[in-house]
């Protein structure tokens, strides 16, 4: 029996719009709001992030996620600067702000999560994000999503991304479902399908913001090319009684 849905958040329920000059800009938001007049040249400042960043956050299958906060501390400390957890917080704060253009909800999104709830089903979110979760659930609560669903979940706060089981029990556990009672939907054929689909969910691979073809992914056991493709989906098993 269908008892939850959980969904993907980047490029599932919203698109990300990833921009270079948008990164730029956030980073530079962030200094601007430590409001410290000795920094560094903000371009060494970021150069030295990216590059301790960037490859553990693009490394393909890596599992373990990366501790963001305190790779922005050291980034400073290397130049440095000793930064009070507040002053870290305020930089947290203002480059994440800095990129809400990049995050587009989808147009049908309330109105599909509406739907789903009106069937009784339990609706849950888990998502690979190293931004902290006071930060991620803020964006929740301010896109209307918070309200929409019962439990969300993101990798930064559990240490582990997808594939990795763990991020997935976390959510089933909060939702009180076990897996074969739901259904993962999800755009990336790695982390999103052959994560849930390992651990006995029935996966439904997202097309509307985008087509991944991961070879290393696995075959989902349905497409959705429209957020209402769900609806009909999670109908068909409810129908079947599965």
């Amino acid at each position: 029996m269908l008892r939850a849905i959980l969904f993907d958040w980047g490029d599932t329920l919203m698109e990300f719009r990833f921009d270079e000059e948008l990164m730029d800009s956030a980073f530079r938001a962030g200094l601007d709001a430590l409001g410290r007049g000795e920094l560094a040249p903000a371009d060494e400042i970021r150069t030295r992030l990216r590059e301790q960043f960037e490859p553990l956050f693009w490394v393909p299958g890596t599992l373990e996620e990366i501790e963001y906060p305190g790779l922005v501390r050291e980034s400073f400390a290397h130049f440095g600067l000793d930064v009070s957890d507040e002053e870290l917080g305020r930089f947290l704060e203002a480059e994440h702000e800095a990129w809400a253009p990049a995050r587009v909800l989808g147009a049908t999104t309330h109105a599909m999560l509406e739907a789903l709830r009106s069937r009784g089903l339990g609706l849950g979110l888990v998502s690979n994000a190293f931004d902290p979760g006071w930060l991620l659930h803020r964006d929740l609560e301010q896109m209307g999503i918070a309200d929409r669903i019962d439990f969300a979940v993101f990798s930064s706060e559990v240490g582990k991304r997808k594939p990795h089981p763990a991020i997935f029990e976390r959510a089933l556990g909060a939702l009180g479902v076990a897996p074969d009672e739901s259904i993962f939907v999800g755009d990336r054929l790695f982390e999103d399908v052959r994560g849930a689909g390992e651990l006995g969910m029935t996966t439904v691979q997202a097309l509307w913001f985008r087509a991944d073809e991961n070879p290393e992914g696995a075959e989902p056991d349905h497409e959705a090319f429209t957020q209402m493709d769900v609806l009909n989906i999670a109908d068909r098993l409810l129908g079947a009684g599965c």
